[in-house]
C-alpha cells in the first residue's frame, strides 16, 4: 500500500480540518482521488457504490464522522496524484531508461515459461492492482472496490516436474495443479462480478497461433455450406413449430446482420446487455413501410460492452410475418425469441456442419466482407497512401457490420487542427515551389542553357515531392475523420482471416508493418508465412 499522509490531506468539512485516515480507509480514498476529474466520479451509482465500500474500509471512528460523501474533499489528493503524473512526463532520458531496463529485466525473469520444450511468450504475468471497477456503459456494480489479489487466491497450473513458483514469504498459494486440458497459467476469482481471471501464453505463441488458424478454417468451411444452410433457415420460417421458425429468424438475424447470439448472462447485477437470443419485445419496432421501404425492423439495444445497437433494416416478408406473430399478447420487457436460447441455436447448427456456431457466422461474414470490399476499393494504379486508406475503408465496412463503435478520442479536434495546420503550410510550400518552377521555366527559355534545364528538372522533382507529401497529409485527414467513431482493431485482431490482408500487401506491395503494428505481426506470423497474393477465403 501506499500512504499519502504526510503529503496530501483529506478533508471532511463538518470537522473543519484535515483528517488522518487508517491505511486501509486512505488507500481507497485515493482509488476516487486518482480519478476526480473523470466523468464517473459524478455519476450516482457510481458515488453510491463507493462510499458504501469505502466505509467497510473504514475504522468506527471514521465511519462515525464520516457520514456523507458530498462533504468530503479528495481535491489535495487529486493534486498530489497530478504532480506525480507531471513528474513523470518530465524524467530525463537516464531516468526513463532505467525504468525501461528494469521493466525487461521482469519480463525476463516472469515473462515466459516453457511448453513443449519450447520457450514461448506469457500474454501478461502482472495481476492487475486494486482499485475502483468502471464497467461499460451504465453498469450497477461500477464504483465498487476491486480488491487486492493475494496469493491465497491464486491457483498455479504447470506440469508436475516443473519448477513451482515460490510464493511470497508468510504466503501460499491457493492450490496448484497440473491440468494438461487447457491452456491457463494462472487463474484466479474476482470479486466484482465474481468471473474467472487468467494469465494465458502470448497471442503469438505456437498454441494461440494453432488456435486462430482453426477459427479461420472452420469460417471456410462454412463458405462451402453456407448456401445450403440459408435455404434451410428461409424453408423453417414457414414451420408448424414455433421454435423451429423462431430459431431460423435469429439465424437469419446472426448471419446477416453479424449480430452476437447473445450468450446467457449469470444472475446477478450486470448491465442490462442483450444479444439477438435474448432480445426482448421492447428492442425492436416493426414498420409495413417506413422511408419507401416495405417491411423494416428498427432495432434499439445495448450489446456488448453497452455499445448501443441501432439500425433500421428492410427485412424479407416472411421474416417481419414471423415477427408480428412472436410479439402478439406480450409486454414489452417479454422474450421476443421465447422458446430459443443459444445454447439451442448452436446445437442445431452443429447438426447443420461440424464445429458451426453462431459466433463462426460473424467471423465468415466480417472475412468475406473485407475480401469483397478489397477488390471493389483498390485501384492498383493508386499510390501506397491511397492504398491503405481503401483497406481501411475496407476494415471500416467490417468494423460497422460488426457494431464496433468507440467514442470519438478526447484529442481528435486538436490533433485534426494540428494535421490541417500541416496541410495548409504544405500547400503553401507547394504555391512556392511551383511560383519558383514557373520562374525557372521561364528563364530556361531565354538562356538555353544545360545549367538552366538542370534546374527546371530540379524543381519539377521539388514539387512532385511536395504534391506526394501533401496527398499523405490528406489521405490521413480524411482516415482519421472517416475513423473518429469506428474501432477498427477488434474486427482486423478477432474476425479478419490475416491471410486476406497478407495476400493483399503481397498482391499490391504494401509493406505488410503498414496494416499490422509488431504485436499483430508476431501474432500473425503464421499467416504471413503461409498466404501467397493469390489467396482467397
Amino acid at each position: 500500500m501506499t500512504f499519502f499522509n504526510q503529503r496530501s490531506k483529506f478533508f471532511y468539512w463538518t470537522t473543519g480540518k484535515a483528517m488522518k485516515l487508517s491505511p486501509k480507509a486512505e488507500e481507497v480514498a485515493t482509488f476516487f482521488a486518482k480519478m476526480l476529474d473523470h466523468e464517473y466520479t459524478t455519476k450516482d451509482i457510481f458515488r453510491k457504490n463507493f462510499y458504501k465500500d469505502w466505509k467497510k474500509e473504514m475504522t468506527s471512528d471514521e465511519r462515525n464522522i464520516i457520514t456523507n460523501l458530498n462533504k468530503c474533499d479528495f481535491n489535495e489528493m487529486s493534486q498530489y496524484f497530478k504532480a506525480q503524473s507531471e513528474a513523470r512526463k518530465q524524467m530525463t532520458k537516464e531516468e526513463k531508461l532505467k525504468i525501461k531496463e528494469e521493466n525487461e529485466r521482469l519480463v525476463q525473469e516472469y515473462g515466459f515459461c516453457i511448453m513443449d520444450n519450447h520457450k514461448e511468450r506469457i500474454a501478461n504475468f502482472r495481476i492487475e492492482p486494486p482499485g475502483l471497477f468502471r464497467g461499460r456503459g451504465n453498469h450497477p456494480k461500477m464504483g465498487k472496490l476491486k480488491k487486492r489479489i493475494m496469493p491465497e487466491d491464486i491457483i498455479i497450473n504447470c506440469s508436475k516436474d516443473s519448477k513451482i513458483p515460490t510464493a511470497p514469504p508468510g504466503h501460499k498459494w491457493k492450490e496448484v495443479r497440473h491440468d494438461n486440458k487447457v491452456t491457463w497459467l494462472v487463474s484466479w476469482t474476482e470479486n466484482i462480478q465474481g468471473s474467472i481471471k487468467y494469465i494465458m501464453l502470448n497471442s503469438s505463441s505456437r498454441i494461440k497461433g494453432e488456435k486462430d488458424w482453426q477459427k479461420y478454417e472452420t469460417a471456410r468451411r462454412l463458405k462451402k455450406c453456407v448456401e445450403k444452410i440459408r435455404n434451410t433457415y428461409r424453408e423453417d420460417w414457414k414451420s408448424k413449430e414455433m421454435k423451429a421458425r423462431q430459431r431460423s429468424v435469429a439465424l437469419y438475424f446472426i448471419d446477416k446482420l453479424a449480430l452476437r447470439a447473445g450468450n446467457e448472462k449469470e444472475e446477478g447485477e450486470t448491465a442490462d446487455t442483450v444479444g439477438c437470443c435474448s432480445l426482448r419485445v421492447e428492442h425492436i419496432k416493426l414498420y409495413p413501410e417506413k422511408d419507401g421501404q416495405e417491411y423494416v425492423v428498427e432495432f434499439d439495444f445495448l450489446g456488448k460492452d453497452s455499445i448501443r445497437y441501432y439500425n433500421t433494416v428492410p427485412v424479407e416478408k416472411r421474416v417481419f410475418k414471423n415477427l408480428q406473430l412472436f410479439m402478439e399478447n406480450k409486454q414489452p420487457e417479454d422474450d421476443l425469441f421465447d422458446r430459443l436460447n443459444t445454447s439451442i441455436l448452436n446445437k442445431h447448427l452443429q447438426d447443420l456442419m461440424e464445429g458451426l456456431t453462431a459466433k463462426v457466422f460473424r467471423t465468415y461474414n466480417a472475412s468475406i466482407t473485407l475480401q469483397q470490399q478489397l477488390k471493389e476499393l483498390t485501384n492498383p494504379d493508386d499510390n501506397i497512401a491511397a492504398k491503405i486508406l481503401s483497406y481501411n475503408r475496407a476494415n471500416r465496412a467490417v468494423a460497422i457490420l460488426c457494431n464496433h463503435q468507440r467514442a470519438p478520442p478526447k484529442t481528435f479536434e486538436k490533433s485534426m487542427m494540428n494535421l490541417q495546420a500541416k496541410i495548409d503550410a504544405k500547400k503553401d510550400q507547394l504555391a512556392d515551389a511551383r511560383r519558383e518552377l514557373k520562374s525557372a521555366k521561364a528563364d530556361a527559355k531565354v538562356k538555353r542553357d544545360e545549367r538552366t534545364k538542370k534546374l527546371v528538372e530540379s524543381k519539377k522533382k521539388a514539387v512532385e515531392r511536395i504534391e506526394e507529401q501533401l496527398m499523405k497529409l490528406e489521405v490521413q485527414a480524411t482516415d482519421r475523420e472517416e475513423n473518429k467513431q469506428i474501432a477498427l482493431g477488434t474486427s482486423k485482431l478477432n474476425y479478419l482471416d490475416p491471410r486476406i490482408s497478407v495476400a493483399w500487401c503481397k498482391k499490391f506491395g504494401i509493406p505488410i508493418e503498414k496494416i499490422y503494428n509488431k504485436t499483430q505481426r508476431e501474432k500473425f506470423a503464421w499467416a504471413i508465412d503461409m498466404a501467397e497474393d493469390d489467396y482467397e477465403f
